[in-house]
């Protein structure tokens, strides 16, 4: 549960607290995870023990800090806040900025969907939610479970049963949200998975068996008794006024059927779309460049920043017993708070302390759906 909490003696600004006790079965080691892959565009973590509420709150509580913002895309999206290109614009270059630099360490998010990109009032824009995050597997030969993304942004080879997929997933789901945010609502928004890929391939056509090549033999077969479908890729253009020639080109490029078609993340950042997108965000927003006394704008060398190696996740496999997952976390904490940071105080006079206190972890059922069984 996601509160605000104010610390008066400490901390300066709002910060976002999550509260967990009873979850490590769902969350322990995610926590640690998404801590470990923190970079500028993702969401921050910090663990700390409360000692101020030793005596109101018991020890096997545990806290979790992130930076708080304002709003999330989807909030943004379904608002009627206007949208111009300039914003669009800046959205997706910091999304596939912060996607760049996730694959490079190997990491796939596996559930970006506009909730989980979270935005400040001034548009910089983090990712958020490492729940379904793993390594990408370069064993093609190794199952991958299809239990990731939320429905309406997940990919058609996972719809269509894969056993193993790439980073592409991830770019599928950047299409999905450009196009929610050209026309302010969702692009493929089905009632169940075989509807999700109904609506995938009026839009695309129907696949070639070559396109298919990753789907399981029964997706396969549903897709052939269907009567052939044309491309209708045009439609695009209805989304928005916005919605240009150069539009279409970068989001016909992300929408591939095929996910070793679809363009890369790093390929996306080059397109000539996102060029102004790049210089406003460089220009005003980001931390890596600066003004200088005499106001003149100090340039990066890199606008887009890679891991300097893969994330290792050796660590992970070594946890075996949710036991094991409790010392890990205590051990992390307790090397925290070793630095020279300051202790964590929380108000217990906050609105919102009372909710906070008896919060619970998310219920089972917003998690993402159970994938289709195709026979």
């Amino acid at each position: 549960m996601r509160i605000r909490l104010f610390s008066t003696a400490c901390i300066p600004n709002f910060i976002t607290l999550l509260r967990y006790d009873f979850a490590f079965e769902f969350c322990g080691a995610n926590y640690v995870r998404q801590y470990n892959t923190r970079h500028t565009y993702i969401d921050f973590i910090s663990f700390y023990l409360c000692n101020s509420l030793k005596q109101k709150i018991p020890t096997l509580t545990r806290y979790v800090i992130t930076e708080l913002l304002q709003s999330d895309l989807h909030k943004i999206i379904v608002s009627h806040q206007p949208l111009s290109s300039d914003h669009i614009k800046v959205f997706i270059y910091q999304i596939l900025r912060g996607l760049k630099y996730l694959h490079s360490a190997r990491i796939l998010h596996r559930d970006i969907k506009p909730g989980n990109l979270l935005v400040n009032c001034n548009c910089a824009l983090k990712i958020c939610d490492f729940g379904l995050a793993r390594v990408e597997e370069p064993d093609s030969s190794k199952l991958m479970t299809q239990e990731v993304v939320t429905q309406y942004y997940r990919a058609p080879e996972i719809l269509m049963g894969a056993r193993h997929y790439t980073a592409a997933v991830d770019v599928w789901a950047v299409g999905c949200i450009f196009g929610e945010l050209l026309g302010r609502r969702i692009l493929f928004q089905a009632q169940n998975p075989v509807q999700q890929l109904e609506l995938i391939t009026e839009l695309l056509g129907t696949p070639s068996l070559e396109d298919m090549r990753y789907a399981c033999e029964g997706a396969k077969s549903h897709i052939l008794r269907r009567p052939p479908k044309p491309s209708s890729l045009t439609a695009l253009y209805t989304l928005s006024t916005q919605a240009t020639h150069e539009v279409v080109h970068l989001l016909c490029q992300m929408l591939v059927f095929d996910p070793d078609k679809r363009i890369s993340v790093v390929d996306a950042l080059a397109h000539p779309y996102l060029d102004e997108g790049r210089l406003r965000y460089h220009s005003c927003m980001c931390k890596c460049c600066y003004t200088t006394a005499s106001g003149m704008r100090q340039y990066t060398t890199e606008f887009e920043t890679t891991a300097p190696q893969p994330f290792d996740d050796s660590w992970e496999r070594k946890l075996t017993s949710i036991e094991q997952v409790k010392e890990e976390v205590h051990k992390f904490i307790a090397e925290q708070l070793n630095t020279s940071r300051v202790p964590l105080c929380i108000n217990p006079q906050s609105a919102a302390f009372k909710s906070f206190a008896s919060s619970t972890v998310a219920h089972p059922s917003e998690l993402p759906p159970s994938p289709h069984q195709w026979k």
